[in-house]
Protein backbone atom coordinates (compact mmCIF):
# COMPACT_ATOMS: atom_id res chain seq x y z
CA UNK A 1 0.00 0.00 0.00
CA UNK A 2 1.22 3.62 -0.90
CA UNK A 3 -0.20 6.20 0.40
CA UNK A 4 -0.48 10.18 -0.75
CA UNK A 5 -1.83 12.40 2.70
CA UNK A 6 -2.59 16.08 1.64
CA UNK A 7 0.48 16.06 0.06
CA UNK A 8 2.35 19.37 -1.42
CA UNK A 9 5.42 20.27 -2.55
CA UNK A 10 7.13 23.81 -3.91
CA UNK A 11 10.62 24.68 -4.92
CA UNK A 12 10.65 28.27 -3.21
CA UNK A 13 7.54 29.79 -4.42
CA UNK A 14 6.87 27.79 -7.08
CA UNK A 15 4.43 25.13 -6.07
CA UNK A 16 4.60 21.52 -7.76
CA UNK A 17 2.14 19.32 -6.28
CA UNK A 18 -1.18 20.58 -4.21
CA UNK A 19 -3.28 18.44 -1.72
CA UNK A 20 -2.80 15.03 -3.52
CA UNK A 21 -4.58 12.14 -1.63
CA UNK A 22 -4.14 8.75 -2.70
CA UNK A 23 -4.63 5.53 -1.50
CA UNK A 24 -2.41 2.99 -4.06
CA UNK A 25 -2.83 -1.11 -3.83
CA UNK A 26 -3.67 -2.15 -7.28
CA UNK A 27 -0.54 -4.09 -9.10
CA UNK A 28 -0.21 -1.51 -12.03
CA UNK A 29 -1.10 2.20 -11.60
CA UNK A 30 0.38 4.73 -14.09
CA UNK A 31 1.03 8.62 -13.45
CA UNK A 32 0.38 10.93 -16.24
CA UNK A 33 0.16 14.54 -17.40
CA UNK A 34 2.09 17.52 -19.43
CA UNK A 35 5.48 18.27 -18.71
CA UNK A 36 5.44 19.86 -15.03
CA UNK A 37 1.88 18.49 -13.85
CA UNK A 38 4.09 17.06 -11.03
CA UNK A 39 3.80 13.46 -11.88
CA UNK A 40 7.20 12.80 -11.87
CA UNK A 41 7.33 14.80 -8.38
CA UNK A 42 5.15 12.63 -6.91
CA UNK A 43 6.72 9.24 -8.19
CA UNK A 44 10.08 10.23 -6.49
CA UNK A 45 8.79 10.62 -3.50
CA UNK A 46 7.78 6.72 -3.11
CA UNK A 47 11.33 6.39 -2.41
CA UNK A 48 12.68 9.63 -0.57
CA UNK A 49 14.55 10.90 -3.79
CA UNK A 50 11.74 13.92 -3.02
CA UNK A 51 10.90 15.16 0.47
CA UNK A 52 6.93 16.75 0.55
CA UNK A 53 6.93 20.19 2.20
CA UNK A 54 3.77 19.23 3.60
CA UNK A 55 1.81 16.24 4.28
CA UNK A 56 3.35 12.49 4.22
CA UNK A 57 4.33 9.99 1.72
CA UNK A 58 3.47 5.87 3.25
CA UNK A 59 5.35 2.84 2.00
CA UNK A 60 3.29 -0.02 4.01
CA UNK A 61 3.18 1.83 7.16
CA UNK A 62 6.60 3.72 6.62
CA UNK A 63 7.64 7.36 5.74
CA UNK A 64 10.52 7.73 3.59
CA UNK A 65 11.55 11.15 4.91
CA UNK A 66 11.95 9.29 8.33
CA UNK A 67 12.69 5.85 7.27
CA UNK A 68 14.33 6.35 3.95
CA UNK A 69 16.85 3.20 4.29
CA UNK A 70 14.08 0.55 5.24
CA UNK A 71 11.72 2.76 2.14
CA UNK A 72 14.68 2.01 0.15
CA UNK A 73 14.80 -1.97 0.56
CA UNK A 74 10.86 -2.29 -0.49
CA UNK A 75 11.04 0.14 -3.65
CA UNK A 76 13.13 0.52 -6.69
CA UNK A 77 13.48 2.97 -9.22
CA UNK A 78 14.40 2.85 -13.10
CA UNK A 79 14.76 6.18 -14.56
CA UNK A 80 14.05 7.88 -18.08
CA UNK A 81 18.22 7.78 -19.00
CA UNK A 82 19.79 4.06 -18.60
CA UNK A 83 23.02 5.78 -18.31
CA UNK A 84 22.43 7.63 -15.63
CA UNK A 85 21.91 4.55 -13.64
CA UNK A 86 24.75 1.98 -15.09
CA UNK A 87 28.13 2.48 -12.59
CA UNK A 88 30.08 -0.68 -13.60
CA UNK A 89 32.55 -1.70 -16.50
CA UNK A 90 29.77 -5.03 -17.69
CA UNK A 91 26.41 -5.73 -17.19
CA UNK A 92 26.87 -8.66 -15.31
CA UNK A 93 28.98 -6.54 -12.89
CA UNK A 94 26.51 -3.89 -13.12
CA UNK A 95 23.58 -5.69 -11.46
CA UNK A 96 26.03 -7.54 -9.01
CA UNK A 97 26.84 -4.11 -7.77
CA UNK A 98 23.71 -3.65 -6.60
CA UNK A 99 23.97 -6.48 -4.06
CA UNK A 100 27.08 -5.18 -2.57
CA UNK A 101 25.58 -3.70 0.96
CA UNK A 102 23.90 -7.67 2.06
CA UNK A 103 26.76 -8.90 2.84
CA UNK A 104 26.54 -11.52 -0.08
CA UNK A 105 29.89 -13.27 -1.07
CA UNK A 106 31.15 -12.54 -4.35
CA UNK A 107 30.41 -15.88 -6.51
CA UNK A 108 26.48 -15.24 -4.91
CA UNK A 109 26.19 -11.84 -6.36
CA UNK A 110 27.50 -12.78 -9.48
CA UNK A 111 25.51 -16.09 -9.95
CA UNK A 112 22.15 -13.54 -9.01
CA UNK A 113 23.06 -11.54 -11.40
CA UNK A 114 23.35 -14.15 -14.08
CA UNK A 115 20.34 -15.37 -13.20
CA UNK A 116 18.30 -12.19 -13.52
CA UNK A 117 20.20 -11.03 -16.36
CA UNK A 118 18.64 -14.47 -17.83
CA UNK A 119 15.27 -14.16 -16.77
CA UNK A 120 14.53 -10.53 -18.29
CA UNK A 121 16.10 -11.28 -21.55
CA UNK A 122 19.99 -10.64 -21.45
CA UNK A 123 21.38 -13.79 -20.99
CA UNK A 124 24.94 -14.37 -21.69
CA UNK A 125 25.90 -10.36 -21.97
CA UNK A 126 27.28 -10.99 -18.24
CA UNK A 127 31.32 -10.08 -19.72
CA UNK A 128 29.20 -7.45 -22.31
CA UNK A 129 30.48 -3.90 -21.87
CA UNK A 130 27.31 -2.34 -19.91
CA UNK A 131 27.46 1.14 -21.96
CA UNK A 132 28.01 -0.47 -25.73
CA UNK A 133 24.53 -2.49 -24.95
CA UNK A 134 21.77 -1.26 -27.15
CA UNK A 135 19.66 1.56 -25.76
CA UNK A 136 16.75 -1.03 -25.41
CA UNK A 137 19.35 -3.59 -23.24
CA UNK A 138 20.53 -1.03 -21.47
CA UNK A 139 17.17 -0.09 -20.12
CA UNK A 140 16.70 -3.60 -19.42
CA UNK A 141 20.27 -3.72 -17.77
CA UNK A 142 18.60 -1.05 -15.39
CA UNK A 143 15.56 -2.56 -14.45
CA UNK A 144 17.83 -6.09 -13.57
CA UNK A 145 19.61 -3.84 -11.01
CA UNK A 146 16.99 -3.25 -9.14
CA UNK A 147 15.18 -6.71 -9.53
CA UNK A 148 18.05 -8.88 -8.16
CA UNK A 149 17.38 -6.95 -4.96
CA UNK A 150 13.89 -8.16 -5.31
CA UNK A 151 11.85 -5.13 -4.11
CA UNK A 152 7.80 -4.54 -3.55
CA UNK A 153 7.63 -1.81 -5.28
CA UNK A 154 8.84 -0.84 -8.66
CA UNK A 155 8.74 2.92 -9.50
CA UNK A 156 9.69 3.55 -12.99
CA UNK A 157 9.52 7.39 -14.52
CA UNK A 158 9.39 7.50 -18.30
CA UNK A 159 11.40 4.43 -19.13
CA UNK A 160 10.37 3.89 -22.69
CA UNK A 161 10.96 7.00 -23.69
CA UNK A 162 14.15 6.85 -25.37
CA UNK A 163 12.94 3.32 -26.74
CA UNK A 164 12.18 2.12 -30.63
CA UNK A 165 8.57 1.43 -30.08
CA UNK A 166 9.49 -3.02 -30.53
CA UNK A 167 11.52 -2.43 -27.33
CA UNK A 168 8.54 -0.45 -25.62
CA UNK A 169 6.33 -3.28 -26.10
CA UNK A 170 8.88 -5.69 -24.59
CA UNK A 171 9.81 -3.46 -21.81
CA UNK A 172 6.22 -3.35 -21.12
CA UNK A 173 5.48 -6.93 -21.33
CA UNK A 174 8.21 -7.71 -18.95
CA UNK A 175 6.97 -4.64 -16.24
CA UNK A 176 3.20 -6.51 -16.96
CA UNK A 177 4.88 -10.17 -15.29
CA UNK A 178 6.58 -8.77 -12.91
CA UNK A 179 5.11 -9.99 -8.95
CA UNK A 180 5.99 -6.46 -7.92
CA UNK A 181 4.01 -3.62 -7.74
CA UNK A 182 5.05 -1.28 -10.19
CA UNK A 183 4.14 2.75 -10.62
CA UNK A 184 4.66 4.26 -14.06
CA UNK A 185 5.30 7.30 -15.26
CA UNK A 186 4.61 8.54 -18.84
CA UNK A 187 3.64 9.77 -21.65
CA UNK A 188 3.44 6.64 -23.79
CA UNK A 189 -0.34 6.22 -23.49
CA UNK A 190 -0.71 3.34 -25.76
CA UNK A 191 0.82 1.19 -23.54
CA UNK A 192 -1.11 1.18 -20.64
CA UNK A 193 -4.74 -0.62 -21.68
CA UNK A 194 -4.48 -3.13 -19.54
CA UNK A 195 -3.06 -1.33 -16.22
CA UNK A 196 -5.69 -1.30 -13.47
CA UNK A 197 -5.59 2.63 -12.52
CA UNK A 198 -4.27 5.45 -14.52
CA UNK A 199 -3.71 8.83 -12.31
CA UNK A 200 -4.07 11.82 -14.49
CA UNK A 201 -2.11 15.33 -12.68
CA UNK A 202 -2.81 19.04 -13.71
CA UNK A 203 -0.84 21.47 -12.49
CA UNK A 204 -0.08 19.34 -9.41
CA UNK A 205 -3.27 18.21 -8.83
CA UNK A 206 -5.05 14.92 -9.39
CA UNK A 207 -7.17 15.63 -12.24
CA UNK A 208 -8.05 12.72 -12.99
CA UNK A 209 -8.08 8.64 -11.09
CA UNK A 210 -9.54 5.91 -12.59
CA UNK A 211 -9.92 3.06 -15.14
CA UNK A 212 -7.43 3.71 -18.16
CA UNK A 213 -10.43 4.30 -20.51
CA UNK A 214 -11.99 6.98 -18.72
CA UNK A 215 -9.18 8.63 -17.34
CA UNK A 216 -7.11 8.54 -20.28
CA UNK A 217 -10.38 10.56 -21.46
CA UNK A 218 -9.88 13.07 -19.14
CA UNK A 219 -6.30 13.91 -19.38
CA UNK A 220 -7.11 14.09 -23.43
CA UNK A 221 -9.28 16.89 -22.70
CA UNK A 222 -7.49 18.92 -20.51
CA UNK A 223 -4.52 18.66 -23.47
CA UNK A 224 -6.83 19.52 -26.27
Amino acid sequence: MIEFEDVAHSYGEHSVLTGVDLRLCEPRVAFVGANGSGKSTLARMVNGLVTPTRGRVLVDGLDPAKNGRAVRKRVGFVFTDPDSQIVMPTAGEDVAFSLRRRGIPKAERERRAAEVLAQHGLGGYEQHPAHQLSGGQKQLLALCSMLVLEPDVLVCDEPTTLLDLRNKRHFMELLRELPQQVLLVTHDLHLLEDFERVVVLDRGQVAADDSPDAALTRYRELAG
